[in-house]
């Protein structure tokens, strides 16, 4: 009976499993709403998870686990929280409701459903403002000031990003605003059960977690004091509680350090002010793929678009890697010249019909486009928004550049300088006098501190951006870091292979530059926040920047019994930098959009990003385990090792997800109403714990006992991770993709 209820249990894990894959799969060919419909709220889907939940307590009482105090409140925490779930579907409200300054009490909203439903008091629009970020007009809050019309009693409260007013049951959401700032829209929830269950549920998980690693039953205390492990204890119980080639021309430029003083100069980008010095090294890894050409610093590359545009028009900077686009402009390789653009009928990407280009082709072409259109601006003036103006009817300044239409009330003195400025400079430029632009600059550099006083960044951020700007050197790091980590695998390899003795000099020097690296990268990832203004965990450069530093914390953690963790450090940390270079080259500092502005979201990446560098440890471990099963035949004990320390990793790695999935889903509740949404990104997360918490199961499900099973197991369950990073962030989409 109990051997039945297992193999039923487990089998409705995995179709689920499966399911919400396909379902995935679904959504991105038919659209979200098509998989949520016939999938996710199908009563199929849902009888599915409540017949998993109820076989699963079945069996739990069948397997007596109530005398292991931790390991049986872990599984009621799961049920409590899936109880949560299923009680705010079938009776949680959520819909949305408009509302305009000025208006009459509104009483009635609109559910997600279409349908109509009552509050049980009238509510209105008292005031809404936009807050912007210092000096830009970036949106930083929105905030709605709501009045409560119950009966003869009125009450006032505020409701913001991140900030929820609840009256009542009834909790409302800043979700948008209408353009002219007079009216806002609320998602509007009523779900105190359903809430409660689910929020009880996440503590009793934690309680649970933290309880786990303590008692002396579980399979953990048992697995730390397996014989293969000998003194491996400590260490472990640390981690847990941690938590081309040049060309024979060279084209004219402005001198390095006339070029650099252009880069002192404040620029409104990218709905930021900043260095222009950002600006220059954004351009130009935008249209070379890299922050240099011919040695040329990236100011000088900008300003020499600016003023020798006759000369750089001819220079092949432009990276093209669509093979179609090089045979429309008709180029001999990756680099094309702005002037392969054109030629004697005009611009050759209007040529092409578009009616016959697939959308790969489409996207390729546009890239062009960009390009194109990004040289134009800087060459013509408009991409040098340098000139800030405060008119007295304005809160704070509007910068323009010189093709800019300026405003009529703008006094003529300080109109002739927007206009002429840059010109003079072209003029200054051609005949040489350096000493007289370095003059200009600083009249400029003047002029904006004069018309944007109180509204810039503060000197200490503008020099902590110069020197984030000077010293981030990602991707040559990328490539030192995995070129040493496949070397230092190869050597560790060879020594458990032929069993040689201990090489301590060679371990220490590999700690000592991974530690110099982790300390760059720590120090790169704390300008980026003192910049930026907030932690950098707001896209997908940003947290794979994170990996890599947690990674390499990792590998110090490990590297004691576990040797193989400092290569495996290195190749984690030059993969995953190698990754933010690719996934997006260089992307900009950004102020963060109001609903990120969370210390929750913070903890969420934080919590996750662990959890993915310890399941990228252990599949390479399990890689290690499958080189030493083919290439010895007295490595049973040596892999048998590798499982128990992979089987201890893979305990924190689980609850770290787990706690990261439900730490997402507070931040999610907070800022939008709801904690699961069955977005791409959630449900191949909630895959991924599934997946690797079937190995957390060992007699349960034997086969996790042998180690060359639970070893490719650990290979192959890694791709559940990539998917929910890689794929849903590049391929999927959702609200959770970088892309």
């Amino acid at each position: 009976m109990t051997n039945t209820l297992k193999k039923i249990t487990f089998s409705l894990w995995g179709i689920l499993i499966l399911i919400m894959a396909a379902a995935t799969i679904a959504g991105k060919l038919y659209g979200i709403k098509v998989a949520e419909t016939y999938i996710y709220s199908s009563l199929f889907f849902i009888g599915l998870w409540i017949a998993a939940t109820i076989l699963s307590l079945a069996y739990i009482c069948k397997r007596h686990l109530k005398r292991r105090k931790a390991t049986c409140a872990l599984h009621l925490a799961f049920i409590l929280i899936l109880s949560g779930a299923l009680t705010t579907h079938l009776w949680g409200i959520q819909g949305s409701v408009h509302l305009r300054q000025g208006a009459n009490p509104v009483t009635t909203f609109t559910t997600n459903d279409g349908q109509t439903a009552d509050f049980p008091f009238g509510v209105s629009l008292k005031q809404f403002e936009l807050a912007y970020y210092q000096g830009t007009f970036a949106p930083m809050d929105f905030v709605s000031i709501l009045n409560i019309h119950d009966g003869d009693t009125t009450l006032t409260g505020k409701a913001s990003m991140n900030h929820i007013y609840t009256y009542r049951h009834y909790r409302f959401y800043q979700s948008a605003y209408d353009a002219d700032q007079q009216g806002s829209t609320f998602s509007v929830t009523c779900d105190p059960y359903g809430i409660a269950l689910t929020y009880t549920g996440y503590v009793a998980l934690l309680l649970a977690f933290i309880g786990f690693f303590f008692d002396r039953h579980s399979y953990f205390r048992k697995l730390l004091h397996h014989p293969s492990l000998k003194r491996t204890v400590a260490c472990l119980l640390l981690l847990i509680g941690s938590v081309a080639a040049l060309e024979a021309s060279v084209p004219p430029t402005l001198p390095k350090k006339t070029a650099g003083k252009f880069g002192q100069l404040y620029v409104y980008y990218n709905n930021r002010i900043c260095p222009l010095q950002t600006l220059a090294k954004e351009f130009t890894t935008k249209l070379y793929g890299r922050p240099t050409y011919k040695d040329f610093t990236p100011e000088q590359i900008l300003t020499g678009w600016f003023f020798y545009y006759e000369q750089w028009k001819q220079e092949p900077v432009i990276l093209i890697k669509d093979k179609n686009v090089q045979n429309i402009l008709g180029v001999k390789g990756k680099y094309a010249c702005l002037a392969d653009f054109a030629n004697s009928t005009g611009y050759k990407l209007d040529q092409i019909s578009y009616a016959e280009i697939t959308a790969k082709e489409l996207r390729a072409i546009e890239e062009a486009n960009e390009k194109f259109d990004l040289i134009s601006m800087a060459c013509n003036g408009s991409l040098f928004k340098l000139y800030p103006f405060r008119d007295k009817n304005e809160k704070q300044p509007v910068w323009y550049s010189l093709t800019d239409e300026l405003p009529i009330s703008i006094p003529h003195e300080q109109w002739a300088f927007i206009r002429y400025s840059m010109n003079l400079l072209a003029e200054k430029t051609a005949h040489h006098e350096y000493e007289a632009i370095d003059t200009l600059i600083e009249k400029t550099r003047i002029y904006q501190k004069k018309e944007a006083r109180g509204f810039l960044p503060s000197n200490a951020q503008f020099r902590a951006e110069i020197l984030y700007n000077e010293m981030d050197f990602t991707r040559p790091l990328a490539m030192l870091c995995l070129t040493v980590g496949m070397l230092s695998y190869l050597f560790y390899c060879r020594k458990l292979i032929s069993e040689h003795t201990d090489s301590p000099q060679i371990s220490c020097l590999l700690l000592a530059i991974l530690g110099i690296i982790g300390i760059y990268l720590l120090v790169l990832i704390s300008l980026r926040g003192f910049i930026s203004g907030h932690l950098p965990m707001s896209n997908g450069y940003e947290t794979m920047q994170l990996m890599s530093l947690c990674s390499i914390l990792l590998t110090f953690f490990l590297y004691r019994k576990f040797q193989l963790a400092i290569s495996f450090g290195y190749i984690l940390c030059g993969l995953t930098l190698l990754v933010a270079m690719l996934g997006e080259a260089n992307p900009p500092v950004t102020q963060l959009m109001p609903v990120l502005a969370s210390p929750l979201l913070s903890i969420h990446v934080v919590t996750i990003m662990l959890s993915y560098s310890l399941l990228a440890f252990i599949m390479l471990n399990g890689m290690t385990a499958v080189v030493l099963y083919h290439t010895r035949t007295d490595c049973n004990e040596q892999i048998i090792r590798l499982q128990v320390i992979s089987h201890l990793i893979l305990y924190p790695a689980v609850f770290l997800l787990a706690t990261g999935i439900f730490i997402g889903a507070i931040w999610a509740n907070v800022s939008w109403g709801r904690y699961w949404g069955w977005d791409p990104k959630e449900v191949w997360a909630l895959i991924t714990l599934l997946v690797y918490a079937t190995a957390l199961h060992p007699f349960s499900l034997p086969y996790f006992q042998r180690s060359m099973f639970f070893h490719w197991f650990t290979i192959i369950a890694f791709l559940s991770v990539l998917i929910t990073y890689f794929g849903v962030n590049f391929i999927m989409g959702g609200m959770h993709s970088y892309a």
